[in-house]
């Protein structure tokens, strides 16, 4: 069985609230059924409008459009926040445990020159790091 670097001393990570996981670069923000009710509530519009509005059909389902700058829609550069930050989609959340930059140190060293948060603050343990990799959605990132 692989062993990955992270196995043996867990991972730090504190977010520092920079945004620079919510744009710069282009990508896909992934969006249930349940977590885009979730954000039209948070909006208060229905599910149509949020389709319409921060939304595109990208294969079958459905990601958060971007602004040509590549910004995630929800992100509001000026205050540094997201808009739906309290109901934000899983891919959002698990941050930066995500299989494609776990899966080499170089890689997750790449983005750590990007992510002032990453290896420091909160401990996670090699246990809950493995648990966010089974989640469901963790498999296509």
């Amino acid at each position: 069985m692989r062993r990955y670097w992270w196995e043996e001393s867990g991972i730090y990570f504190q977010c520092a609230g920079c945004g620079r996981c919510c744009g710069g670069a282009p990508g896909f923000v992934w969006m249930t059924a349940a977590e885009r009710a979730a954000v039209a509530r948070e909006l208060g519009i229905d599910g149509a409008a949020l389709r319409q509005e921060y939304l595109t059909r990208v294969d079958g389902g459905y990601s958060v459009r971007e602004r040509e700058n590549y910004d995630c829609y929800f992100f509001e550069r000026n205050s540094m926040r997201c808009k739906i930050y309290k109901v934000r989609p899983l891919q959002c959340r698990l941050f930066p445990f995500w299989p494609s930059m776990l899966k080499d140190k170089k890689i997750w060293n790449y983005y750590m020159d990007l992510c002032p948060g990453m290896n420091k603050g909160k401990y996670y343990p090699p246990e809950l790091i493995k648990r966010f990799l089974n989640l469901p959605l963790a498999a296509g990132l």
